[in-house]
């Protein structure tokens, strides 16, 4: 069983082909981590998800529907949510109008504070920020910020791309341990793309391993540990 299928034959930029030949289907509940050297496609695959870049051939079926090339907040509104890399919030708003924004499809002001509380229970330093500027969060917070409002609608499916870049290296771990939080409270599936091989293999139920826009390797991060097979990933 599977919450959500890919099978893009050729995807990218413009003429510019990245993803060729992937072939996944995601297990619903789950974190699925994407990991493999620089520029081998990992970000360019969660955009096509989310519509941001072109499948010219294939398809990415959700709750039994074509997604490929739809616009963003369609799929926003059929139950995924995006958080690219670096965090983007919106600095000049407070961190509650930030989490307004994100639930911005709640026209019912009652079920939005009670879904805002909701959300603050995984990030109870938010608490004490809601009235402060999003811009002078630290980078941390920002982070969390950022996840928060990504989960204000609820998303079945929640896409990170690189949670952990800029974050001090103590930060690093509270932030994977914040995202595995996430999956468990709220059933969300979960993918994410990740640099920081170590820390998510802790984290991750299933793994995939992308050299060159392609899946190179399928499996549990216990048999992406086995022998060489994280050496071979990295340096084939």
């Amino acid at each position: 069983m599977s919450i959500l299928s890919m099978n893009i034959k050729e995807a990218g930029y413009g003429k510019k082909v990245i993803l060729t030949d992937i072939d996944i289907k995601i297990a619903p509940g789950k974190i699925s981590a994407f990991i493999g050297p620089n520029g081998a496609g990992k970000s360019t695959l969660l955009k096509a998800v989310m519509g941001i870049v072109k499948v010219s051939s294939g398809q990415i079926i959700y709750k039994e529907k074509d997604i490929a090339n739809r616009d963003v907040e369609k799929i926003v509104k059929a139950g995924i949510s995006f958080v690219p890399q670096g965090n983007r919030i919106f600095s000049d708003l407070s961190v509650y109008e930030n989490l307004e924004v994100g639930g911005y499809l709640i026209d019912n002001k009652i079920r939005l504070k009670k879904r805002i509380e909701e959300v603050l229970s995984i990030f109870p330093i938010l608490n004490s920020k809601l009235k402060s500027e999003a811009g002078d969060l630290s980078g941390g917070e920002k982070q969390q910020l950022a996840l928060a409002r990504a989960l204000m609608l609820q998303p079945e499916i929640l896409l990170l791309d690189e949670p952990s870049l800029g974050l001090a290296p103590n930060l690093v771990a509270k932030a994977f341990e914040t995202i595995k939080e996430i999956n468990k409270a709220f059933g969300t599936t979960i993918l994410i793309v990740e640099q920081k091989v170590k820390e998510v293999l802790k984290i991750s139920d299933y793994i995939y391993a992308l050299r060159m826009g392609k899946i190179v390797f399928y499996g549990t991060p216990e048999k992406v540990c086995e022998g060489e097979k994280l050496r071979e990933i990295f340096l084939m």
